[in-house]
């Protein structure tokens, strides 16, 4: 499997036939808990003496299968899955932290994550310093001698800033600190995180590798590559006094973070994914690089139909020639710039909700990376709990309207917003 393409891995990867029965899909076991052989064999589990499986919110086969592939497709060497991509960041953070501890964030960031690092993580004495991300030595800047992680988004919701990973990367790495990247709007399709230094890539499975917009996930992928021996992680070097003095680094090496997040992340926040859904992604994940090409180039064929719309007041994505972000874009999804395209009217706030009002094919809703073309005006939804300062913080203007852009033909799409378009007049 090492040496597959990253097609080959996302239709293979992780499920052995033999040990399946024979069967060709993925099967679900859609069980709570496993009958054990004997009390020793349970006895051995339970003290991590033997691998195997005691209870869903742990371990599942059917996910196993989803992780195996997602580190597969992602390069990295390990991976746990979750029920949303939020519990997947939470349980990361709640793994790695304590009270006390410091994180520098970028600004751009999705409004449920900011919420969580602004507002709920300070009630347990977590706290969070956000960087504007153009200039990396900003993160550099707000290091405390209390900061445990550096937490991006690679590709930004809705800002859509093209980070650059790779200083950043380097930054984190020069002061010992992981390097966390929420690869969820490019995918491992577009971009792969770990390849710029990253440590840990985290994936709303909701979006993009589901595909179908039927199933909530989320997924933690670790590449092996940061040292939890060094010093600045104690509780991976001290015994636990959860697993009778098991020292994680001593037992798991590289794999330390992933056993620490699954043992003591899902065992105690319990975010676990069903294996119901866990089946579902996979059927998306099998697909995601066919169809996130398409998305790509289905959004840049949008976002250049905008630019020449009178009434459209400016036109934001990466893949534009124009755009900001377009020589960043270049060198991190040089094979396409992923589905999302954000646009304001010129006539501002109150055009901005007719239109999404007035469209028949895209449907209003709060979510991105389905089959079907979406949109939103997130001043007045997703981001209407942050302060006008956070809102232009993280890229939200008044007027800034989201598409997560289909896989319909691309006329249709067209026709529907420009009828929309001149509804909101």
């Amino acid at each position: 499997m090492k040496n597959l393409t990253q097609k080959t891995k996302a239709l293979h990867a992780g499920h052995n036939t033999y040990l399946t029965e024979g069967t060709r899909a993925v099967p679900i076991y859609q069980t709570s808990s496993y009958v054990f052989n004997n009390t020793e064999q349970a006895a051995d589990l339970f003290s991590l003496k033997e691998a195997g499986y005691i209870y869903t919110r742990l371990n599942n086969p059917t996910n196993d299968i989803l992780e195996k592939r997602l580190a597969a497709v992602e390069e990295g060497i390990s991976a746990a899955v979750f029920a949303s991509g939020t519990a997947a960041i939470s349980s990361t953070i709640l793994t790695l932290l304590k009270s006390g501890d410091h994180i520098v964030a970028s600004k751009s960031l999705y409004g449920g994550t900011y919420n969580l690092l602004n507002v709920t993580l300070p009630r347990f004495g977590i706290t969070t310093s956000f960087a504007d991300a153009d200039k990396p030595d900003n993160f550099k800047n707000l290091i405390q001698e209390n900061t445990k992680i550096i937490f991006i988004e690679s590709l930004g919701n809705p800002k859509l800033d093209v980070l650059d990973i790779e200083k950043i990367a380097n930054i984190s790495k020069n002061n010992k600190i992981p390097l966390i990247v929420d690869n969820t709007v490019a995918s491992p399709a577009l971009l792969k995180p770990f390849k710029f230094g990253a440590n840990i890539v985290i994936h709303s499975l909701t979006k993009f590798i589901g595909g179908q917009g039927n199933s909530l996930g989320g997924a933690v992928i670790d590449s092996g590559t940061f040292d939890w021996s060094s010093g600045k992680f104690t509780e991976f070097t001290e015994p636990s006094k959860g697993y009778h003095g098991l020292k994680y680094y001593e037992a798991f090496g590289e794999n330390a973070f992933i056993a620490k997040l699954r043992l003591e992340g899902l065992r105690d926040f319990g975010g676990a994914l069903s294996p119901f859904n866990a089946f579902q992604i996979i059927q998306g994940l099998e697909t995601l690089e066919v169809r996130i090409k398409q998305h790509s180039k289905n959004a840049l064929d949008i976002a250049n139909w905008l630019e020449n719309n009178e009434n459209v007041k400016w036109v934001n994505y990466p893949g534009l020639k124009n755009n900001k972000y377009n020589i960043l874009a270049k060198k991190y999804l040089p094979n396409g710039q992923s589905g999302i395209v954000t646009f304001g009217l010129k006539g501002g706030y109150i055009a901005g909700k007719k239109l999404t009002d007035s469209v028949k094919v895209f449907s209003l809703l709060a979510n991105i990376g389905d089959t079907k073309s979406l949109i939103i005006h997130p001043a007045s939804t997703t981001h209407q709990q942050l302060t006008d300062e956070d809102k232009i913080s993280a890229g939200v203007g008044t007027d800034l309207i989201r598409l997560s852009v289909g896989l319909e033909d691309i006329e249709d799409l067209k026709n529907d917003l420009e009828q929309a378009i001149n509804l909101s007049k």
